[in-house]
């Protein structure tokens, strides 16, 4: 019996054709280009367990490198469970090896170093370097937006390998960002005795050494005989150039990746390394896994003809092995809360919502979907839970708008918003204003504390003393539209980001989130509280999932993930692709190739959701949505994709209707027993037009009186 026939047996594990020749080819160079559901994982480790048992290779002489912590404490597990009875090899991370060669290489040197990431009780952690650097070149502070894009700029030129004195004269994401990366390389070596280091330096520092210290570069090849690299598509070119010392004398590399889930380009990720591999290693042999075990024959085929579109790329395909699920869904709706409400009752509707993703482009995406899922109890889980949404500037400035209509008589609240209205006054004026200035209502004080002001300038705060006489009593989601559009905020907010290089399209979302999450509420205090109790809610999400909970995510953090259902959310113009994106054919193709991944996500239901309005501004669908329809209408008539035989077809479950839901909202009045599917058994309470007020042992909940009827959701009760 030979090995895949003994694997078979002992473990259910089959390969197809090209895993075996994946398996098979262990020596030379080799460049496995995997799609989506394709087994990469599997064929990875049955080739190091092949290696082990068949070929009598030593664990410690195979050095499989991953992406992150998480996939190689994965990968060792799955090893253990394949093969108990071998030693695995040592699985980790880039990062760690380059570690171990820095390690070596400075303590040779003599040289005393430290890390500025992850516990640093001795030395200054890097956010207090970079905002040090900061505030030195600029003489401002930054804010935490700033912070952490001059820290993945920082990460992007290490990565690409770019010399420092080059960083100058690069576009970077703030204004002077090379001077302040300059600055703040300075800063970590300014001590005597100690260099100071952080995580993208371990990759630069380590390929510089093995490149030219012959000594330690022939310790460390004399140590491995054999290099896998996972995700290789995700690999930055100091990434790359470590490998290629490593395996310079023998060549024995495996890289694993796909082209087209490259999408990580932003922090130093170099795509067009796996285009040229055979430049760099000519005798490689290229091997492509087309078949996707994962999603319904319609998802493959939509997600594989979607991504040709894209130029720079291996040419391959996708070929299915499950059968028809329905159609590739596309739905359209009037607004972002009509969007989020359909997605909310799709979700009540299901049997285990632990089984759907809700996937977007921003993470302020999900703060719309957290507020509604916290609300009607349905538990959650966020991939990448970042409650700092909470303690975002922008979310910041609106309170402070707000607090200045109770309090308009605080000039500490004026001088936080008066800069973000389009007044164009000085900083400088500001703050002699608050320093010395009289008291009184801040707008009739500060224009008869300011003598330069113009005409139009006094007009200006006039007006606005007048809009903020009448914002007291007002709900918070007016507010907040008058805010952006009265005010001048949202202009503000343009100008702002073409200055210091944010995205426009984050902050204008993260205001829509916000006025979705006001829309219930009667009152700031309200506003307020729901916004603390959201922040607790999503760290509790984070530290503690519940079992059935439905997975929020980024495309980005998503790669790797599956489920059987996914809605795709927020696919507008400008959103994604972002209005960023346009502007370069190479962005273009990695903002295509991120929806390739959500698409690819799906097992047998795949939803591409957008909306027409924002804020009363028409929107564009996504001209990826309009790509997908231009293919559903050349593709075959649903129904007639061929099922694969011998293949077991996967078909969406239907849907069978409750004959005792109640089908009709006249028999629904105040004190009308009822059971919710989800909620449990409850007494109507009132009506709200398209609304109904339901008082539920535990909670009381308002919900859509129409999704509720047309989804079957309620029955009466005796």
């Amino acid at each position: 019996m030979d090995f895949f026939e003994r694997k078979r047996t002992e473990t259910g594990v089959s390969l197809n054709d090209v895993q075996k020749q994946a398996v098979l080819k262990t020596d030379g160079p080799l460049l496995v280009l995997a799609c989506p559901g394709s087994g990469k994982t599997t064929t990875m480790i049955m080739r190091i367990g092949y290696m082990i048992a068949e070929k009598g290779i030593a664990p410690a002489r195979i050095k499989p490198i991953t992406f992150s912590k998480a996939a190689a404490t994965d990968m060792r597990d799955r090893f253990t469970k394949l093969f108990p009875g071998l030693q695995p090899p040592a699985f980790s991370t880039i990062h760690s090896l380059a570690l171990d060669i820095v390690r070596r290489h400075l303590d040779h040197m003599g040289i005393e170093w430290a890390l500025i990431e992850g516990k640093t009780d001795q030395v200054p952690p890097k956010p207090v370097l970079l905002k040090r650097s900061f505030r030195e070149v600029t003489g401002e502070d930054p804010t935490e937006d700033e912070l952490k894009s001059v820290g993945t700029f920082a990460s992007f030129v290490k990565n690409r390998l770019i010399p420092q004195e080059e960083w100058t004269g690069l576009k970077g994401p703030v204004e002077r960002a090379g001077e302040i990366l300059q600055k703040y390389e300075f800063h970590k070596r300014s001590r005597r005795r100690l260099q100071l280091l952080d995580f993208d330096d371990m990759l630069t520092i380590a390929e510089e050494a093995l490149r030219t210290d012959p000594d330690l570069c022939m310790r460390m090849q004399d140590r491995f005989d054999y290099v896998i690299t996972d995700e290789s598509q995700d690999t930055s070119l100091a990434q790359h150039r470590i490998v290629e010392h490593l395996v310079r004398r023998h060549g024995n590399l495996c890289a694993v990746a796909d082209d087209d889930q490259s999408i990580y380009t932003w922090r130093g990720a170099d795509p067009q390394y796996l285009l040229d591999f055979r430049n760099h290693y000519p005798q490689a042999e290229v091997l492509m896994m087309e078949t996707n075990y994962r999603s319904s024959s319609e998802i493959v085929q939509t997600a594989a003809g979607f991504i040709k579109r894209n130029k720079e790329r291996y040419e391959k395909g996708m070929v299915p092995v499950n059968g028809s699920a329905g159609p590739v869904n596309l739905k359209r709706f009037h607004d972002r809360d009509e969007q989020v409400r359909y997605v909310i009752y799709e979700l009540l509707a299901m049997e285990n919502p632990g089984e759907a993703a809700v996937l977007f482009r921003n993470n302020s995406s999900s703060t719309a979907f957290v507020s509604e899922l916290h609300r009607r109890g349905i538990p959650f889980y966020m991939k990448d839970a970042d409650d700092r949404f909470f303690d975002h500037w922008v979310v910041e400035d609106l309170l402070n708008f707000m607090r200045l209509a109770y309090l308009p008589e605080r000039k500490d609240l004026f001088a936080r918003v008066a800069l973000k209205m389009d007044l164009f006054i000085s900083r400088s004026t500001v703050e002699a204003f608050v320093r010395s200035g009289p008291e009184g209502n801040v707008f009739d004080a500060f224009a008869r504390s300011s003598a330069n002001l113009s005409d139009d300038q006094r007009r200006k705060l006039a007006a606005y003393r007048s809009i903020y006489d009448g914002l007291k009593d007002r709900r918070p989601a007016d507010i907040i539209r008058t805010v952006r559009d009265n005010l001048g905020y949202e202009a503000s907010l343009k100008s702002r980001s073409e200055k210091f290089g944010y995205r426009i399209d984050t902050l204008t979302g993260m205001l829509d989130t916000l006025t979705v999450i006001a829309a219930p509420l009667r009152t700031m205090t309200a506003f307020a509280e729901k916004l603390s109790e959201l922040k607790a809610a999503v760290s509790e999400a984070k530290r503690k999932p519940q079992e059935g909970a439905v997975t929020l995510s980024t495309f980005h953090s998503a790669k790797g993930l599956e489920f059987k259902q996914v809605f795709m959310v927020d696919l507008n113009e400008g959103t994604i692709p972002a209005s960023e994106d346009l502007k370069d054919p190479e962005m273009m193709e990695e903002a295509r190739r991120l929806f390739y991944v959500g698409m690819t996500r799906a097992k047998e239901r795949l939803e591409l959701i957008n909306y027409s309005t924002d804020n009363g501004k028409d929107l564009t669908e996504s001209r990826f949505i309009s790509e997908v329809r231009g293919l559903q209408a050349i593709g075959r008539p649903e129904g007639e994709i061929p099922e694969n035989p011998g293949k077991s077809v996967r078909k969406r479950t239907a849907v069978i209707p409750d004959p005792d839901a109640i089908s009709d909202s006249g028999v629904l009045s105040p004190g009308v027993k009822v059971r919710h599917k989800v909620f449990g058994n409850g007494e109507v309470e009132e009506l709200r037009g398209d609304r109904v007020l339901i008082r539920f042992a535990k909670q009381r909940k308002e919900l859509d009186l129409g999704m509720c009827i047309s989804k079957g959701l309620l029955e009466e009760r005796g």
